[in-house]
């Protein structure tokens, strides 16, 4: 008789367990499904988006569902995958998209302003710091399929806490 008393408390702790599990599986499923896919918390720093973002860092939100809608235009702060390291997510801004026809100035390469036609299904972005910022100007367009995420809001710091706009 003891034996069974046994066997039914293990069958309660075993459901307990298995009870517990599930709800951090669907918890950690739900986590990656909103980071993925409608939106994610990054941390940014450095100085190519002077004096929009600060030099030591900002806590970015982002959301992903505009750029799957092609929601992004002129102005618009986006996270980009780099064109020329994969490994790194660069905050930039969109400053033309396919068709448009955009004029800018590289320091690097004195005072003459060079034109380029933004191809279909590319943008143009560039970092707010003309002087030390890697971007459109350097590698060229970038295709649509790069742009992580739409930038929106500032959580870090405190003194710049809210919305992100042009």
């Amino acid at each position: 008789m003891r034996l069974l008393s046994n066997l039914g408390q293990w069958r309660s702790v075993a459901k307990e367990v298995v009870d517990r599990t599930m709800i951090a599986v669907k918890f950690l499923c739900f986590l990656h499904v909103t980071n993925n896919y409608v939106c994610t918390a990054t941390h940014v720093y450095g100085p190519s988006m002077l004096p929009t973002l600060n030099l030591t860092g900002d806590v970015l939100i982002a959301e992903r569902v505009s750029p799957r809608l092609g929601k992004l235009g002129p102005g618009d702060l986006v996270l980009v995958r780099s064109p020329v390291n994969p490994n790194r997510i660069v905050t930039k801004r969109i400053v033309g998209r396919e068709g448009d026809r955009v004029t800018y100035y590289d320091p690097r390469h004195g005072d003459i302003a060079q034109t380029a036609v933004v191809p279909k299904g590319h943008v143009w972005i560039q970092g707010d710091n003309i002087y030390v910022s890697c971007d459109s100007r350097h590698f060229g367009p970038v295709p649509y399929g790069l742009i992580e995420g739409k930038v929106f809001f500032r959580a870090w710091p405190p003194d710049g806490f809210g919305r992100l706009g042009y």
